[in-house]
């Protein structure tokens, strides 16, 4: 077969010309994104009970809703959270892999059944359902120029919601468009509740005659169906618009025959729907939008399109406004794509290199060096057909191909070389011969490779689909590599390979002289160096004992570093964006809240890292929502070889926590958002403690609070704390049901007037700058600042009186939460954990399990989002490491038809695995999900070296060598290849352990340990495998059923 190829040049190079082709189509059409989009699928059900407060929310909303969501196809887990501002939202989780939008349509039925139980208020304000899409891939602030501007945050908002936002969302790709914060135009009826009470009138009365007078109606025509010429709509002016209108509502005629509009009981303006929170850019108002895109499109082209939108927009700008792109995913796709090209380019060039030394002929260099871009090329034809993206994980697969690719036509020029050079052959005769010798080697070295990463397919969850874009990107890599060097390769020796001229010193040019000192120089060094190991080979056959006792302890020190080594998930990447928290006191306003927030941006504005500061109060960005005592912020920080002295990730951080912590009553976090988006916007660890019994929230507080307490003893713990806190101070309404029912009050009337006094009242909706609006009723601010604001409301009575609320209805001061956390049906604490230094977070993960151990009995803790990913990863990862031992295994006892002889290879591998612990020790990295995809990688790589070893000796043995001289003689002939094949795979690692920027701890993590591995697996596998080759040769032939010929087992 071999030979027909080898006499068919165009044939073989058509194949390979087919699929650089189909590679380079691929490439062109493959989406472009950061990672993959390996968070698990979830759908948000979001509520608002105007006026409800957490308690209230989480009781009479979210558990008649989690009770009908609960259980829907798919569900993992579910979590959901009330605040005080009367917002409510429902996280379901779904198993990787379910069709998100029918999980949104499962939970919408789910949801429908229920809805009668819920009150009328939160039907009317609507149930929003909605699947979650891909992380954030750009965040765009339309912002005023100046800090003096007149546009206030509620004018940005509503412009930007009116001319950004419409556009935006019609660029191809963009999924949502969201605002921080809710602002935008409302109609704003502010309510005087003293002459309310004076002229008889409760709030339902305004909302009845504001319903009454501003409706859509659809009157009619005149002239249809008669006889008439003509047919004339009927006009009806329709909803109101202006202040103006709505003042003059009419709300009641007196008997005197005067009219009382709405003007005399209120005030009307057109002003913001949501007054919770404050949106600044460096100091000035703005608007911030979050894009994200749909699924399976170019995150790369989209960035492209919606910049070519705003620049075309922009230009129609209000003076004085203008945007800025704070946040960008291309800017980390495109830092992290131009490290990997090259890398790629300089990891070729140290392949080239080394082979070259090796070979020392650029015909022959030329050869591996075409394998290269062939097998690469032709991967992305199949990253296609898998449905994958062209990522950072994708594109590290790439890079560490360079090295394996290279490996077989390495393997193919060196065994030709040697037919060549020792049997005096011409190049197609050697090639001939030589492929006869290697052809099942190079088959059973690709089949072991490939069956090393095909385990990695039955890993589940996000995890799994992390290792699929590693694994089978490598496999298919190395698959066109085998092909490529069972036909393009063996052409190209036969038709380019000459034999070696002889060299004549008197007529050479002075660089030919230099190179054949240098050239015969390494070649005397290499034969030394191969005539010692050969000898050294043959001292340690002869004592067995000693490989194999060195082979034990190797084992032994390889299992004590692999659990002294910390471990970890996905390493923290320096994406140039931070993210601070900020929380005071309970039961801070917004105003309060406020000054903090104007030092903080200060503060961070004048440090020479930053580049700017998006600050929002009034947001819990470790909660997601809303809250006035909270502020969060994002930090956009310089190129890191611009930063000034701090250049390091988590020394800036450590810097800006140092600074920030100065300020008075606010305690302030600083920390990176997580590398895969879609797990949250911390970074370290996340648990949840749940109260199974529904004790009191002060209870809960105080129990979650002993055990982050005790968390913080922990050494390998940095920080743990929660934002939840249940001594916000609240006000208990004690009600009077006897005193009201005497007085002819309707208690449920009278708590619908409290609510649209201080809560707020939708009573309908108006159109204005071409988009719906709301209309909301409330008290004026003077009138609900202070517990005595009470005393002014009244409510009317059977009779038509006006009765005082303060006569039938106490305030007691008590203590709540600001917010309501439920995870699973129950009520929860979420407490986070950054790891101290030193420490990995899989330290941290085993020190807080310790702990939460001890917790009272009706308590219970999980872990879940990033964390939950990390501890299941653990137990998966190591049955994935063990089957795929276990496939090489039976692999090689088919090949062998030996169950006994695989051994000679496997037991060679804990050579490698001992030099990754290691290397990342001594580098101070974790063992991380990229080193641990390394150690799966080096499984098949030292493997084949050992495959080399064995598979030489064995077909020595078969003509009738004794395994003692097998094994010496396989040794001396398979020493050169392995040294070049696995010097080629370290030079191409080089590069990836020198980047730095927005993937370099996963290039360093792949890289150092792979590197580790493979030169420890290399020092000391090849004067170990000999030995397990021959004890393992004799226990076979001892154990074979129908012995062969007698052929001697020593020299």
């Amino acid at each position: 077969m071999i030979k027909k190829i080898i006499d068919r040049p165009v044939l073989a190079s058509v194949i390979s010309i087919l699929i650089v082709i189909a590679g380079l189509i691929s490439l062109m059409r493959l989406p472009v994104t950061r990672f993959p989009d390996i968070a698990p699928p979830s759908v948000n059900v979001g509520v608002s009970y105007p006026g409800g407060n957490a308690e209230t929310v989480a009781k009479s909303v979210l558990l008649p809703l989690e009770e009908a969501i609960n259980g829907v196809e798919n569900m993992t887990y579910i979590r959901s959270k009330a605040t005080n501002s009367g917002r409510g939202s429902i996280n379901i989780f779904f198993k990787p892999g379910t069709d998100p939008d029918i999980a949104a349509v499962n939970v919408q039925n789910s949801i429908s059944r229920e809805i009668g139980e819920l009150p009328p208020e939160v039907i009317q304000e609507g149930i929003s359902v909605v699947k979650r899409l891909s992380g954030n891939i750009m965040t765009i602030n339309i912002v005023a120029e100046s800090e003096d501007t007149p546009y206030d945050e509620t004018f940005i908002q509503a412009y930007s919601r009116i001319n950004v936002k419409r556009e935006l969302l019609r660029v191809e790709g963009v999924a949502q468009a969201s605002f921080v914060g809710r602002r935008t135009y409302a109609m704003r009826v502010w309510l005087n509740p003293e002459k309310l009470a004076l002229y008889g009138l409760v709030p339902q009365d305004i909302t009845n005659q504001i319903n009454d007078q501003n409706f859509e109606a659809a009157p009619g025509r005149f002239g249809e169906t008669s006889e008439e010429i003509f047919e004339t709509i009927i006009k009806h002016k329709g909803r109101f618009s202006t202040p103006e209108e709505y003042e003059n509502i009419v709300i009641k005629s007196n008997k005197d025959g005067s009219i009382l509009y709405l003007r005399d009981i209120a005030r009307v303006e057109l002003g913001a729907s949501n007054l919770g929170s404050d949106n600044t850019v460096n100091g000035k108002p703005a608007a911030t939008i979050n894009i994200t895109q749909t699924s399976d499109s170019n995150a790369k082209e989209i960035d492209q399109k919606i910049r070519e939108v705003m620049e075309k927009i922009s230009k129609n700008f209000p003076e004085g406004i203008t945007y800025e792109i704070s946040y960008s995913v291309r800017n980390q796709i495109d830092e992290s794509i131009d490290q990997v090209v090259h890398t790629i380019i300089e990891a070729c060039i140290l392949v080239f290199i080394v082979v070259f030394i090796f070979l020392q002929d650029l015909r022959s260099t030329i050869i591996p060096a075409i394998a290269i871009p062939v097998s690469l090329i032709g991967t992305f034809f199949f990253l296609q057909l898998l449905g994958f993206s062209i990522n950072v994980l994708t594109m590290f697969a790439l890079v560490l191909a360079i090295g394996i690719v290279v490996d077989d036509a390495i393997v193919v020029v060196e065994a030709v070389h040697h037919k060549m050079t020792h049997g005096k052959m011409p190049a197609k005769k050697a090639t001939v011969a030589a492929m006869k010798e290697i052809s099942t080697a190079i088959i059973s070295i690709t089949i072991v490779m490939a069956a090393v990463f095909v385990p990695v397919g039955f890993m589940e969850g996000p995890v799994g689909l992390f290792y699929r874009q590693f694994a089978y990107t490598l496999i298919f890599a190395i698959l066109i590599s085998a092909l490529n060097a069972l036909t393009l390769s063996p052409v190209l020796c036969a038709l380019l390979l000459k034999p070696a001229k002889v060299y004549e010193d008197e007529s050479a040019s002075k660089f030919s002289r230099i190179k054949h000192r240098i050239f015969t120089a390494f070649e005397s060094g290499f034969d030394a160096f191969t005539n010692k190991y050969v000898g050294s080979v043959t001292y340690l056959l002869h004592k067995k004992w000693i490989p194999l006792s060195a082979l034990v302890v190797l084992l032994v020190l390889t299992v004590l570093m692999f659990r002294s080594t910390p471990s970890a998930f996905i390493p923290a990447e320096d994406d140039s964006f931070l993210t601070y928290s900020l929380t005071m006191p309970p039961g801070s306003s917004l105003h309060r809240t406020s000054g903090p927030m104007h030092q903080v941006d200060s503060i961070l504005r004048n440090h020479p890292s930053v580049r700017s500061v998006n600050s929002i109060s009034g947001f819990n960005v470790m909660e997601n929502a809303p809250s006035p005592s909270f502020g969060m912020g994002y930090i956009n920080l310089k190129p890191i070889d611009k930063r000034g002295e701090t250049q390091e990730i988590n020394a800036l951080i450590s810097e800006l926590k140092n600074k920030l912590s100065h300020i008075p009553e606010a305690e302030i976090n600083v920390f990176a958002r997580p590398t895969v988006q879609g797990f949250g916007e911390f970074s370290g660890l996340e648990m949840i403690i749940q109260d199974r019994v529904g004790e009191s929230f002060t209870d809960f507080n105080l129990v979650a609070d002993e055990f982050i307490a005790a968390v913080n003893e922990r050494p390998e713990i940095e920080k743990a704390f929660t934002t939840f806190n249940a001594n916000f101070p609240q006000y208990q309404m004690n009600i009077d049901y006897v005193k009201a029912k005497n007085m002819g009050v309707s208690v449920q009337n009278m708590m619908r007037s409290v609510q649209a006094y201080f809560g707020r009242l939708q009573s309908g909706d108006f159109n204005r700058f071409g988009r719906q609006y709301r209309i909301f009723v409330q008290a004026d601010i003077p009138y609900r600042t202070e517990k005595k604001s009470m005393d002014a409301i009244f409510v009317r009575n059977n009779l038509g009186e006006m009765v005082p609320v303060n006569t039938m209805v106490t305030l007691e001061e008590v203590n709540g939460p600001e917010i309501v956390n439920r995870y699973n049906l129950f009520n929860s604490i979420t407490v986070n954990a950054t790891p101290a230094d030193g420490y990995s977070t899989g330290d941290a993960l085993n020190a807080i399990e310790e702990i939460a151990a001890e917790l009272p009995t009706n308590y219970s803790y999980e872990w879940t989002g990033m964390s939950l990913e990390e501890k299941e990863s653990g137990f998966q990862t190591a049955i994935i490491f063990i089957l795929s031992i276990v496939f090489v295994f039976f692999l090689l006892a088919a090949q062998y038809e030996s169950y006994l002889l695989p051994f000679a290879v496997l037991l060679s591998i804990p050579c490698g695995l001992l030099g990754v612990f290691v290397a990342i020790n001594l580098a101070g990295i974790d063992n991380n999900i990229y080193v641990q995809v390394s150690i799966i990688m080096l499984i098949g790589l030292l493997a084949k070296n050992a495959i080399l070893i064995v598979e030489f000796a064995a077909q020595k043995r078969k003509q009738g060598m004794s395994i003692f001289n097998a094994a010496v003689e396989a040794s001396r002939l398979r020493i050169r290849p392995i040294i070049m094949t696995s010097f080629a795979f370290i030079a191409g690692l080089i590069p990836l352990m020198r980047t730095m920027g927005a993937s370099a701890q996963g290039n360093k993590s792949v890289s150092i340990g792979a590197a580790g591995g493979m030169l420890f697996g290399v020092i000391l596998g090849i004067f170990i495998i000999p030995t397990l080759y021959m004890v393992f040769q004799h226990l076979h032939e001892k154990t074979r059923k129908k012995p062969g010929k007698n052929i001697p087992v020593e020299a």
